[in-house]
């Protein structure tokens, strides 16, 4: 009977532990990633960095064409995360990185001379679907230039800093509805080829969509934008909904085009 007890007492604690795990550092899900296995947290907070531009699988690669603005690196490294991503209402405390570049001091006025500079750049890509549900970034994420094969989903999740997506390729499709970005959200010269969701977003300071591609469809509808929306140059087509879309800040429609029209500034209607 005691032995019984004991045997009784260690099964429920099993669970116990686990259900008590609220908190997994950002080493577990990298270690994870290396191994090739599919990453799930549901309900955790990810503490440290997490940097995926240094995978095991990290290569040195060539002759990437980085874009219009972009300075040509000496070296850049790419890492391949190559099985899914899902995190559902997941807190991640400091940054979440899939693109690097060690010149880029953010946050300092701090000009480097010529001699001082790497002319590095580290990349991170993405095989299968990545869901990031309802979580919480509290630092920094970039995303600039990572490739996505599969569908993205950031669907209700709060970018406490800076969200940047600039260049970001993807596949297929994009789900951005009720996000709230609480710092510049950059997606500058990103092209979607599939229906892009941006319903009921917040965007807060800066939403840079200038340059952008909307190949079949965009939904803002209901979006909320209280700092700057720049349209500039971006060209949209398909099933175009700004139904309930209201802003505070500025707006630059300049050279847009929706389904080969010029838009207005009244897309977005002023708040009231």
């Amino acid at each position: 009977m005691k032995n019984l007890f004991f045997f009784l007492l260690a099964f429920i604690a099993v669970p116990v532990s686990l259900w008590a795990q609220t908190t997994v550092p950002a080493s577990e899900v990298i270690a994870k990633i290396n191994r090739g296995e599919r990453v799930n947290y549901k309900n955790v907070t990810i503490t440290g960095l997490l940097d995926l531009t240094q995978l095991q699988n990290k290569t040195q690669v060539t002759n990437i064409n980085k874009g219009n603005d972009a300075i040509t690196p000496q070296r850049e490294y790419l890492s391949k995360v190559t099985a899914p991503l899902t995190f559902e209402n997941c807190t991640f405390q400091g940054d979440v990185l899939a693109y690097y570049n060690p010149d880029n001091i953010e946050g300092e006025n701090i000009k480097l001379e010529k001699r001082d500079l790497k002319n590095e750049i580290y990349n991170t890509d993405f095989e299968e679907a990545v869901t990031f549900a309802n979580c919480v970034f509290e630092g920094k994420t970039a995303f600039k230039y990572s490739k996505f094969k599969d569908a993205v989903s950031f669907a209700g999740s709060t970018f406490k800093k800076e969200a940047l997506f600039k260049y970001m390729k993807v596949q297929e499709s994009v789900d951005f509805s009720k996000a709230k970005f609480l710092g510049d959200a950059t997606f500058k010269y990103v092209k979607f080829p599939e229906a892009a969701a941006f319903n009921g977003a917040t965007f807060a300071d800066l939403a840079n969509f200038k340059y952008a591609e909307f190949n079949d469809g965009a939904d803002f509808q209901k979006a909320r934008f209280t700092g700057f929306a720049d349209f500039k140059y971006s060209q949209l087509k398909g099933n175009v909904k700004f139904a309930g879309a209201t802003r505070t800040g500025d707006l630059d429609v300049k050279y847009a085009k929706v389904n080969n029209s010029k838009p207005s500034t009244s897309m977005i209607e002023v708040a009231k």
